[in-house]
């Protein structure tokens, strides 16, 4: 879900609706298609050494192969993402966060299971996040290998170097050099379309690869070997999941022609060069990709390819960065700092935790398995497992919307759920050379989201049971008012029913209150952006306070100060600037008399713990900020 320094749909609009497209379609192309774009480098290799290994057929096996790769491609990629999920959009916006929202939507219901397949889609997301740098720039720089084998020894020290300093520097955000991203990365699709449109005539045979029954029959006369063929074959869709997550940003429109004219066809001839050149040389199935290349092309082709493999290591970090901000709007998350590193692009956000994170999963995968083939064994579980949530997903959505006729979206997407079953199951061989790794990092994701849910309701509940209704509270102060002082007084409510533990402490230890009494609650909304004309509403309260009510979307960021400053029009005007906000800040402790266990409770503690102060995360003034703690357990 990376969102670059490119026009937005909106703003493209401004230049003509044609131009819009084109300029759209372009910027895709850097931001969009780097995963899937970087699969030439390793999906065809990995799809054949089982064959390899096992003695097969090979001309047989490249002819089936390829017809694979082709298919999936045109299943997977185009009639799932392209022309059915990108129908499945919040506003706009897509990924499965957006579609666990609209499915909630049409069941009018939240949470149950529907929620826990988000939480295991986003979970597994973030898996994907930290393999595909490590697989993606390792396979580029193996390529000084192929230049001379004494370079063998500088691979890993190389890879963990650049991924080192692509980390270091996220902070600064991608505005400064996302200007090159799409030339550098339609220059790759133009010469991985030429390198295979070179060697196409290598075996003119093997255009039988577009019949599909090529695919079937090889599976068919090797059954031994073909979920481990399917397991190769599935690096070749990895980013698929990017097209629809990057919907709202580029606009459906826009990515699907960047697909059709430049993604798909470089793709294409890609796949079908690599095919014919390892039957005319079976000798370099080995790494067909960089053979391919003439020896005076191969140190220029290892520098595109690291560009590019950086490039598509960048747009799965942003967008990792993204996911969890939204999850962290809909609560599956504890609170961490974002830094906004755009003044004119809202989405281009950067959070240290998940940054960090990343880096240390990625240096340990790399260090771990030091070669892109030994990684190959654990990549391909997580985004697997991403896709058959969307399958899943999209199924009740179509089913519950009725926007395109049942007759003919629920065959294709149960068709398309029945492959990805298959990958997944041929992935799932994968479990015991390395692909534990995805499974154990998603499975301790979701154990934090769903934590981290259990503790919030149960500290709600707590907080429920423990408070005063506001509205009584203040109607008996108007009897009897307490010291007023000048200036007005901003608390933060999650319950705007109940008085806020900072106002009965301020009561309890300064007896005071201000002559303006301004309570907020802050809501995130089903949908990407809230409607700025209705972002507030503003009720009067006993003894003259406020209620504010305001409203963000799952992809906003709170701003409490925006949020007074638009009150104004409904009869509440103050200067956020001035403004004293009191925060309450809560010392959770353990309790045997918890609803949960002892070992969960001591995990919520710690994200707890690790949570972003509200200052920065709902943009409050630091220095106009009063902070009032409380002890509580479980």
């Amino acid at each position: 879900m990376t969102q670059t320094n490119t026009p937005t749909s909106e703003e493209a609009q401004k230049s003509g609706p044609s131009s819009a497209k084109y300029k759209l379609a372009f910027a895709s192309i850097g931001v969009v298609f780097g995963d899937i774009g970087t699969s030439p480098l390793y999906a065809m290799r990995e799809a054949l050494h089982p064959v390899v290994s096992a003695g097969g057929d090979l001309r047989l096996a490249s002819l089936g192969v390829v017809s694979l790769l082709l298919w999936a491609l045109i299943l997977v990629v185009g009639l799932k993402y392209l022309i059915l999920l990108m129908r499945a959009d919040n506003k706009g916006e897509g990924g499965i966060l957006s579609l666990v929202v609209l499915v909630e939507t049409l069941l009018k219901k939240k949470g149950g299971v529907v929620l826990a397949l988000g939480i295991i889609g986003a979970a597994f997301f973030f898996g994907d996040a930290m393999i595909t740098p490590a697989m993606s720039v390792l396979a580029a720089v193996e390529g000084l290998a192929v230049i001379n084998p004494r370079f063998e020894s500088v691979v890993v020290p190389l890879t963990l170097v650049i991924l080192f300093s692509l980390f270091l520097f996220q902070y600064r955000g991608t505005a400064g050099i996302a200007a090159i991203f799409a030339p550098v990365t339609a220059i790759w699709f133009a010469v991985i379309g030429l390198m295979g449109l070179v060697h196409i005539g290598d075996d003119l045979a093997i255009f039988y690869a577009f019949n599909p029954l090529y695919g079937f029959n090889m599976l068919v006369q090797q059954p031994g070997l073909a979920l481990l063929v399917f397991g190769g074959v599935f690096l070749a869709v990895t980013g698929g999941e990017a097209l629809y997550a990057d919907m709202g940003h580029f606009g459906k429109k826009s990515i699907r022609l960047a697909w059709l004219c430049v993604v798909f066809p470089g793709l294409v001839l890609n796949y079908l060069g690599q095919g014919a050149f390892i039957i005319a040389h079976p000798q370099h199935v080995e790494n067909p990709f960089f053979l391919m290349m003439p020896t005076w092309g191969l140190i220029p082709l290892v520098i595109l390819a690291t560009l590019v493999t950086v490039i598509a290591s960048q747009a799965v970090i942003t967008g990792a960065f993204s996911i969890a901000q939204q999850a962290m709007s809909l609560g599956l998350l504890p609170r961490m700092n974002i830094t906004h590193t755009s003044e004119t692009e809202q989405g281009q956000i950067y959070i240290g935790q998940i940054n960090w994170m990343l880096l240390l999963g990625v240096i340990l995968l790399v260090l771990v398995f030091r070669s892109s083939s030994n990684l190959a064994s654990a990549y391909g579980i997580a985004v697997n497992t991403s896709m058959v949530v969307d399958t899943l997903l999209a199924l009740v959505f179509f089913w519950k919307a009725r926007t395109l006729p049942l007759y003919i979206v629920i065959p294709a997407l149960l068709g398309i759920f029945a492959i990805e079953l298959t990958f997944l199951a041929a992935n799932g061989l994968k479990l015991a050379k390395g692909g534990y790794v995805p499974v154990l990092f998603g499975a301790a994701v979701i154990l934090l989201m769903v934590t981290w849910m259990r503790g919030r309701s149960a500290l709600a509940a707590k907080l429920r049971r423990e408070s005063i209704e506001l509205v009584g509270l203040l109607q008996s102060l108007e009897k009897r008012q307490p010291t007023r002082v000048a200036g007005a007084a901003v608390f933060m409510q999650t319950d705007p029913i109940y008085a806020p533990s900072a106002l009965m402490h301020n009561l309890k230890h300064n007896r005071v209150l201000h002559d303006i009494l301004v309570f907020i609650s802050v809501e995130t909304t089903d949908e990407p952006r809230a409607d700025p004309d209705n972002r507030v509403s503003v009720k009067h309260l006993p003894l003259g306070a406020f209620l504010v009510e305001a409203k963000f979307g799952y992809m906003e960021q709170p701003d409490v100060p925006a949020a007074l400053r638009a009150c104004e029009s409904q009869g509440l005007s103050i200067d956020p600037a001035q403004a004293s906000y009191f925060l309450g800040r809560r010392v959770i402790r353990t309790s045997a008399k918890s609803a949960l266990p002892f070992w969960q409770q001591r995990i919520f503690i710690m994200l707890t713990n690790q949570s972003a102060r509200a200052i920065e995360f709902f943009r409050i003034p630091p220095d106009r900020v009063v902070e009032l703690g409380m002890q509580m357990s479980v």
